[in-house]
């Protein structure tokens, strides 16, 4: 019995990866495999998912929605690690209900997100998908007259972040950089001489930046009112969640030219379907869903998580817990009858 309490004791530490990783990911987790045994799935790959999850200690989680019914699957499962911030692509409550843990990673990937929501601000300014396709047909020279009139320097912009939290602040220490003067809408008033309210906000600025998590109160928040109350030519840039714009509405006031364009990494559905017709308009810039997805962002997230698999490993709190608990103790028999 002592030699079977000592093997469960030294089992190594199942994680289920829901992601494909580089060789500069695994060679950082390479020196955990004496108690880390992780298993790496690509997200569109369910086959591999579904063979996995029962036997997984831990998920680390990017976009793929994880649902109740998953989550009843991961048998063994104490946490659910998201690879970022946002929890929204979680069934937080049933993980809750079935005691398993769900963390973040709050702050890890802004550095990278703040620069990529600089990039696309600087990209829908400067017309830089037009002047691309252009360049490439030979349309070029001579230049375009229209861009002394439409494009613009961040430098002579009011730039208006919607959400002050890591990456909102760190976007205006750049663009602050830059000369552009700088305003903030949030919860509250937190009694800085550069919040706005909503409406002010949109009115006043001349490139809008979304900075918000998706929950009910922010889902569709920059509908076709907000919209039509943004100043006429301003430019609007979203790294944060997909459905927190009116997509439609959007496309609407892009088309008419009432918004000279939008930088856009994500997307009401992802991923994004072929006939969005957001993808056919010029004037707007568009990634998938990747601004937060650079080598640094990486090293950062698997230094998050491999913190919390020794802590849960060693019986200590989990860090960053957002449902309450951080001291797991699921059954873990691997015998279990899968449910």
């Amino acid at each position: 019995m002592d030699r079977e309490a000592v093997a469960v004791a030294i089992e190594p530490l199942r994680v289920l990866a829901h992601f494909t990783p580089g060789t500069k990911a695994i060679d950082f987790v390479a020196p955990q495999s004496d108690w880390l045994d992780i298993r790496y799935c690509a997200e569109d790959d369910d086959t591999t998912f579904y063979r996995e999850l029962p036997e997984a200690d831990v998920i680390w989680h990017v976009l793929r929605p994880i649902s109740g019914d998953d989550l009843a699957r991961a048998r063994r499962c104490r946490l659910v690690h998201k690879m970022g911030a946002g929890v929204n692509t979680i069934d937080v409550a049933t993980a809750t209900d079935l005691g398993i843990a769900v963390a973040n990673m709050p702050g890890a990937n802004a550095p990278s997100v703040a620069e990529g929501t600089v990039l696309l601000m600087l990209a829908a300014l400067r017309r830089l998908t037009e002047l691309d396709h252009a360049t490439r047909e030979g349309r070029g020279w001579p230049s375009d007259p229209s861009l002394g009139e439409t494009v613009r320097d961040i430098g002579g912009c009011t730039v208006g972040l919607i959400g002050y939290g890591n990456v909102a602040k760190r976007v205006e220490r750049i663009v602050r950089a830059m000369d552009a003067d700088v305003l903030h809408t949030s919860t509250r008033d937190d009694g800085h001489p550069d919040w706005r309210t909503l409406p002010d906000l949109l009115a006043a600025s001349d490139i809008v930046s979304l900075h918000l998590p998706l929950t009910d109160a922010t889902a569709a928040m920059i509908d076709r009112a907000a919209l039509n109350g943004m100043k006429p030519g301003a430019v609007l840039v979203n790294t944060s969640r997909g459905a927190i714009v009116d997509e439609p509405a959007l496309v609407d006031a892009l088309s008419t030219r009432r918004l000279a364009g939008a930088g856009l990494d994500v997307f009401a559905t992802e991923p994004v379907a072929p006939d969005n017709p957001l993808l056919r308009l010029d004037n707007v810039v568009l990634t998938p869903h990747v601004t937060w997805y650079t080598a640094d962002t990486m090293r950062r997230y698997l230094e998050h998580g491999v913190d919390n698999c020794r802590r849960l490993r060693d019986g200590r709190e989990l860090a960053n817990v957002v449902n309450g608990i951080v001291s797991p103790n699921r059954p873990v028999n691997r015998d279990t009858p899968s449910q």
